[in-house]
């Protein structure tokens, strides 16, 4: 399917909702969504973004930039998930407590009717995120218009969203930490930072700092993990345990292949 015919489309299932308010996270999706539902005309938009120490400061910065271009009336809060103790105990279902948190906190603040950047790829996987969205009435454009990830990434291309349309899956922060150990977070400024790091020393696709019972655990994606040299390896074990000296002066820092949702437990 063409790009054009899958912005028409989307445009036709944004347009079937009327006055909306698109939560933009910062990520592919949402800025995407946002993109196209802000420049259709005669349309009642808003945006709103959430700020948590689990949003990484560059996804906050990436939104308030696209706001200022784009013109959009957006309004950035804090939903207030690091005041809910079911959140920060980091169950299975944490993304449940985390979403009720950010959809509550949005219809605190309009009338309209609420969307997400949820895709069809996102329907196959445990999302009890999509729990919570039901609750609050969340629609979701690019699942009624049938798209995908690869046709998201398709859209961005065709607008010329040159720095969103190829950014790399980014969950929240607190994805990071392995089910059951609590939310803390320092820790996740430490796993930020980290990322940062790595991302700036090597030529990795994919990074993820991993916060387990067993010790820290850097995730890379194949191809960087096997070049790296031991001395090399050394070097950053040492680099990333120091941003860990507070919270787990005593983690072992070991490297992995990488594993999408691997902190996930369904069982503890």
């Amino acid at each position: 399917m063409t790009a054009e015919k899958l912005i028409a489309d989307l445009e036709a299932a944004i347009d079937a909702i009327g006055p909306i308010a698109v939560a933009v996270s910062g990520g592919v999706d949402s800025m995407t969504l946002a993109v196209v539902a802000g420049r259709m005309t005669d349309r009642s938009v808003q945006m709103f973004h959430a700020v948590s120490p689990a949003v990484p400061e560059e996804s906050t910065d990436r939104v308030r930039a696209y706001a200022k271009t784009e013109n959009w009336d957006l309004q950035v809060l804090n939903a207030g998930e690091f005041d809910d103790e079911n959140y920060m105990a980091n169950p299975a279902n944490r993304c449940f407590f985390c979403k009720t948190n950010l959809y509550g906190a949005m219809v605190s603040h309009t009338r309209a009717t609420l969307v997400s950047g949820t895709n069809t790829d996102d329907l196959g996987d445990y999302r009890p995120g999509l729990k919570a969205a039901d609750d609050h009435g969340v629609k979701h454009p690019y699942v009624d218009a049938g798209i995908s990830k690869a046709g998201v990434r398709l859209i961005a291309r065709k607008l010329e969203l040159d720095d969103v349309a190829e950014l790399p899956a980014a969950p929240c922060l607190s994805s990071r930490v392995e089910t059951g150990i609590s939310i803390d977070p320092a820790q996740l400024l430490s796993i930020n930072a980290v990322e940062k790091m790595l991302r700036n020393e090597l030529t990795a696709k994919t990074v993820r700092c991993r916060v387990r019972e067993a010790g820290i655990v850097i995730e890379l994606d194949e191809d960087c993990l096997d070049g790296l040299a031991d001395a090399e390896r050394e070097s950053l074990r040492r680099s990333v345990a120091s941003h860990f000296i507070k919270s787990r002066p005593d983690a072992s820092v070991s490297f992995e292949a990488y594993r999408m949702g691997s902190a996930f437990l369904t069982t503890i």
